[in-house]
Parts: structure tokens; sequence; C-alpha cells
């Protein structure tokens, strides 16, 4: 065995290893707060470049999908290079393309470097656990990850706010560039500890099992990137654009790539080779309920604030401050729902998994309802306050374990596998349900006659539709959420 931190007694830990913890939650606060502070600057930055609406939404969305087709080859790579570098350089292009957001002049150029950026984040991520991994031994693993857990729910609560407070200082013209430049200066400062205190390890590859020299399946991936963004383009495009002939022809091609897709791994498997996504997997029954489910869930809870945020801002004349502060109870809720489930779940197993997708669907139908049901003058915080705090309270509850759960309908020996399908799919539910959604929202957009009262009419009347949609699959997910088994062991080191 080598010598690397990873066999280091189990009852210390170097004060280093909580040092390159700390450079690892900075990429990680990063990667996550992205994810949510773009949300309050997309009508700033409709304004700014006159941005369409499907700007807006592959602005999300292309993050989004970017992000999680980077993430299985990430892994496999940093397996047989090792992950300091593969982090060191995913945080790299990561900042870089923080910087050409901020430095966008056009629609073109803005959706591009988001993309880039999103990709970087498929980058890094990985190998956050990673490390942590290999520098952790098992007893002070849990601490670790619990710590890494705290900083996913912190980063993903300040984002709005953080936005919403840049934009205020800075104005519509520049706030949106600053939203992304505020990377720029922990980016630069997380490179040099990366450089300095990450171990040069050869990562996971190590572990008993697996695969130290796993080659990524490029023909794969090429499959199914080009097979989820053929779905993607028509399904963003297509409202803008009056769904001419070609954005059918692109989304029948994009089924057509998927299956392709199948079929090349199954192909690649039976060769004795090392796919990109083990088609054995999708044996499980209960494993391929449990990957919809994720797919739906993250379409279902992410859209929401793209909804919220273009109708306070755009439709109801807030700031974005304003609107930033709509999404606290939320943040406050799935803090709370977070910091609870592991606990919850010992005792209680799926049925925190149950509540909590029953309480996002409560909260989501409740919103929905507030919409509908209140006129657009009537509609302040406190409105959306009680059901968006039920919601992330049942989103934490769900979020923390549900990668657990899924992957317990597999072997064991298939758990690492599975968790990089369940990253994927994951993000490609967040990506399509800004696409469904923000169509529906845009599609439905109506403005009857000049006037304030006549906008706020009409940004209120396409921001119910798209709730509704929101709301809907909330209900496909809780339905879902009885495929997955009854109980696991989420606690510890896994």
């Amino acid at each position: 065995m080598t010598d690397s931190p990873a066999s280091a007694p189990d009852t210390k830990v170097s004060r280093r290893a909580w040092q390159a913890l700390i450079v690892l939650m900075a990429g990680m606060f990063m990667a996550l707060l992205d994810t949510t502070i773009v949300n309050v600057a997309l009508p700033s930055i409709r304004t700014s470049l006159d941005a369409s609406e499907a700007t807006l939404s592959w602005i999300i969305s292309g993050y989004a999908l970017a992000f999680g087709l980077a993430l299985i080859p990430a892994g496999r790579i940093g397996d047989r290079i090792g992950h300091k570098w593969v982090f060191f350089t995913g945080l790299a292009l990561f900042t870089v393309a923080s910087l050409a957001c901020g430095l966008a002049q056009n629609d073109l150029q803005l959706i591009i470097a988001r993309v880039v950026q999103g990709l970087a984040g498929g980058m890094f991520v990985p190998a956050v656990t990673a490390v942590i991994q290999l520098m952790f031994p098992a007893a002070s693993r849990g601490k670790a990850f619990a710590i890494m857990g705290s900083v996913i729910g912190v980063s993903t609560a300040l984002g709005p706010i953080v936005g919403g407070l840049i934009i205020e200082a800075f104005g519509v013209e520049e706030g949106w560039r600053l939203v992304f430049w505020v990377n720029l200066p922990i980016g630069i400062v997380a490179l040099i500890a990366a450089a300095i205190l990450l171990p040069t390890g050869t990562g996971t590859a190590s572990a008993p099992g697996a695969p130290a020299a796993a080659r990524v399946d490029g023909v794969g991936l090429l499959l199914l990137s080009a097979g989820l963004v053929a779905l993607l383009v028509p399904l963003i495009e297509g409202q803008d654009r009056g769904w001419p002939l070609w954005t059918y022809l692109v989304l029948a091609a994009g089924v057509l790539l998927i299956v392709a897709f199948g079929a090349w791994e199954v192909a690649l498997t039976k060769r004795g080779s090392s796919p990109l996504v083990p088609p054995h997997l999708f044996s499980h029954p209960a494993f391929t309920g449990g990957v919809i489910l994720a797919l739906v869930y993250f379409a279902a809870f992410t859209s929401i604030f793209f909804t919220i945020s273009i109708l306070w801002q755009a439709g109801l004349g807030h700031t974005a401050l304003e609107s930033g502060l709509v999404s606290i109870p939320f943040a406050i809720g799935s803090i709370l729902g977070a910091s609870q489930s592991n606990r919850l779940t010992e005792r209680l197993g799926r049925t925190v998994l149950v509540g909590g997708v029953a309480l996002v669907t409560v909260g989501l139908i409740w919103v929905w309802l507030v919409l509908l049901l209140t006129a657009p003058a009537d509609l302040t915080n406190w409105t959306l306050l009680p059901p968006l705090f039920i919601a992330g309270l049942g989103s934490g509850c769900f979020i923390a374990p549900n990668v657990a759960f899924i992957v317990a309908t597999v072997d064991p020996t298939e758990a690492g596998a599975a968790s990089g399908v369940i990253g994927v799919m994951q993000r490609v539910g967040s990506a399509a349900g800004i696409a469904v959604v923000g169509s529906v929202f845009f599609g439905t957009l109506v403005v009857a006659g000049p006037g304030a009262d006549a906008v706020a009419a009409g940004f209120t009347h396409s921001a119910t539709l798209a709730m509704a949609v929101s709301a809907g699959l909330s209900v496909v997910a809780l339905l879902l959420v009885f495929l997955l088994p009854k109980r696991v062991e989420v606690h510890g080191s896994r």
C-alpha cells in the first residue's frame, strides 16, 4: 500500500486535511451558489442585453445540463490521473468562465460562457467527495461529509440573497455582471491553496473493486450529450420560434440518439469494456424508478424560483433584492430539514422521504393556489412565506438521504456507478424542468394592454400555469418515492 493520507490512523486527522477540506468546500460553495444566485439576475440580464426568453432558460438549463454531463467522465479521469489536478483544472476553468459570463456582450456569448461554467463545475465537484475519501479516515469522514452538507445548504440558500444585494448595490446594468464576478476572488485563492494543500494520490482507483484505469466511454458520452441537447433545444427554443417543423424533427432525433446510446452501452458491456452507464443497473426495477424519481423531483423544485424571480421582477416590478428575499423561507426550511434528515431516516426509514416529498407537493400546490386566487397587487413575500417554508422543509428532508435510498436498490459493488447516474439525472432533471416550465411561462405570456396592471396580470397568469406544472411534477415524484426500499443504512461513511 502506498503512503497516503488515507492510510493514516483512523483516530487522527491531520491539520493539513482540515485545511484541504476548506479548499474543497470553497469550490463546492462556488458551484452550488451559481445554481441559485443567477435566478434573481435573470430579469436584469433580460433588460441589459435585450435577451430573449429562450436565453433566460438557456442560462439555467445550459449550466445544469453541462454540469451533469461532466460528472461521470470527470470522476473516471480523476481515478486515472489523480483527483487533485482534475479539481484544480475544473476550478480554474470555472473561474475563467465566470469572468467571461460577466464580460458577455450578447445572448450567445453569455450562453456559451455559462455552459462552459457548468461543464467546469461538473469537472471538479466529483473530486470533492473523492479527495475527502482519500484524506479522512472512516472515523472522521462522517464529520467531513456533514460539513459538506452544511456548505451545500448554505450556498444554495445564500444565492438569491447575495445576488439581490449585489444588483441592488450596483444597479441593473453592472450588478448582474458582478453576480458572476463574485466567484473570481474565491476561485483565485482556492486555486493557490489547492495547489499547495490537496494530495496527489490516484484517488478512488485504489478502492477495493474499483477499476484503476477505466477508460472514459467517449462514444457513449457523445451520444448521450447529443441526445439530451437535441431534446432540450426544441423545448427551450420552440415556443420562442412558434414551433416550426425543425423543432419536432430535432426532438425525434434526440429520442433516436438516446436509443442509440442505450444500444451502444449494451454492446460495450458485452465486449467487456467499461460503459459510461452500466446497463445492468436498470435490471433493478426499483433503481430505474429511483432514477426517474431523481429526474422528476429536481425538475419540479428547481424550476419554482425561475418562475417566481421573473414574476416578482419583470411582472410585479419588485427589485432583485426583494425577489431574493422571497426565497428565504424555502432556504431556512431546507436547512432545517436537512439538519434533521439523517437522524429521522435512521428512525423512520423511507417515511422521511415520503413525508418530505409530500411537504414539497403541499407547498407547491399552495403556491399555485396563492397565485391563482390572489390579485397581483396583493401578492407579497408574506403570502408565499408559509408554503415556501413547508416546501423547503420537505426538500431538505428529501435531498440529503435520497441518494442513499436509490443506491440501496442495487448491489453494493455497483454503488459508485449508481451514484454517478443519479447525479447526472438530477442535473438533467433541473435542465429539463427549467426548459419545460420556461416554455409554459413564456408560451402563455400575453399582456393585454399598456400599464403596470396589465403587465402584472399577464405575468401572474403565466406564472400560475408554470407553477401548476411544477406542482404536477411534484405529485408524480410523490408516487415514485414508494418504489424505494423502506430502510437503508445512511449513517456514517460509505
